[in-house]
């Protein structure tokens, strides 16, 4: 549990926003939905939630100026979790139905149709995550988290870091072809999958970030 931290749900209109609230407040943590800026910078935590489009969640995600508090925490080291499209707006661009459109740019990286037989991928699948994930700790590669995505990213190319940084845990699952599920990196942490939806399995996730605040 994780009494006396306080966790700010960027609502700009592209997110599960309720069912994030709801998970979040089992950790025992205190949440808020809102969009407001101060709010959002000054929380414990900052969890992006993301649904829809990549264009359209950016669109949103601008007009409320979430892109500019992302910029400021992680500029400051605070903890951001971007989930499902709130991780692939983390990276340089996506592109869907032939239309590319800028990300927040902070990983390098493209968005694109995921590489499989059955669109969208849609329902539990297991992860391989490092040995010495955060995000993952106490939980086992047989626990199963729950995916509704039609993209993803499918190659991580940031390569190398500053020689004082850890070096991000990139965690992957395999839908047709492997594709990123889950990146932890400095104070930046996104899921692809919902934690939200994942039962028991992402209640222990969200409270291993929370955890770390």
């Amino acid at each position: 549990m994780a009494p006396g931290k306080k966790v700010v749900v960027f609502d700009y209109g592209f997110g599960n926003v309720r069912s994030a609230e709801r998970a979040v407040a089992r950790t025992g943590a205190a949440v808020e939905i809102t969009r407001d800026l101060d709010a959002a910078l000054n929380a414990d935590g900052l969890l992006v939630p993301g649904v829809g489009a990549f264009a359209a969640c950016m669109n949103g995600l601008r007009a409320a100026r979430g892109d500019w508090a992302v910029g400021r925490r992680l500029a400051g080291g605070k903890p951001v979790l971007g989930i499902c499209v709130g991780m692939q707006i983390l990276f340089s661009r996506g592109i869907e139905h032939g239309q590319e459109s800028e990300g927040l740019d902070e990983w390098p990286g493209t968005v694109g149709p995921l590489k499989a037989d059955i669109v969208p991928h849609m329902g539990w699948n297991t992860v391989r995550a490092p040995d010495d994930s955060a995000l993952f700790a106490g939980l086992s590669p047989e626990d199963r988290f729950y995916f509704v995505h039609s993209y993803a990213v499918h190659d991580w190319e940031l390569r190398t870091t500053h020689a004082a940084q850890a070096a991000p845990k990139v965690t992957w699952a395999t839908h047709g072809r492997p594709f990123v599920a889950a990146v932890e990196n400095g104070p930046l942490w996104a899921t692809q999958f919902h934690p939200e939806k994942s039962g028991d399995a992402g209640a222990r996730l969200l409270t291993n970030w929370i955890e770390t605040l």
